[in-house]
């Protein structure tokens, strides 16, 4: 047989093979990268939905109380949030005070009430309430009046 024969074999070189390992592995570390980053990122949707819902919850909770102290006793805030039973007494409350289900845990409430007056131009109480976990945050604000 004679080494200068026509015929040629056909197949890769050791070089082109090494390219093509080189060449895969980049693009498969590139998607590996970017599905790793979606991954990551996929559980933030529910945690800030979470915090919207816990934020909705809270501030329907406070609207829905009287505008003024309906015992007449504007100084007294009640003692625990079975006898909170106006706006004023959610002033300055947390998760603590709350008492959230564990579920939430997770999760940081801070309740402010003040003064709406000016905003609206009618006697209202602006409620806000931030819900918080890691470095989001949620803060929604509604306006009790006194109707």
């Amino acid at each position: 047989m004679c080494m200068n024969s026509p015929h040629r074999h056909a197949g890769f070189t050791l070089i082109e093979l090494i390219i093509f390992i080189v060449v895969v592995s980049a693009g498969l570390a590139g998607i590996l990268s970017v599905m790793n980053t979606t991954v990551r990122s996929s559980a933030d949707p529910m945690v800030r939905k979470q915090a919207i819902a816990i934020a909705e919850s809270v501030l329907e909770e406070v609207l829905q109380k009287a505008y003024a102290d309906p015992d007449d006793t504007p100084a007294v805030v009640e003692a625990n949030r079975t006898l909170w039973d106006n706006v004023d007494d959610y002033n300055g409350k947390t998760e603590a005070d709350l008492a959230l289900p564990t579920a939430v845990s997770a999760y940081s409430v801070r309740i402010a009430v003040t003064d709406g007056s000016a905003a609206l131009g009618i006697a209202a109480r602006k409620v806000t309430v931030t819900v918080s976990r890691g470095p989001d945050s949620i803060t929604l604000t509604g306006y009790r009046t006194n109707y």
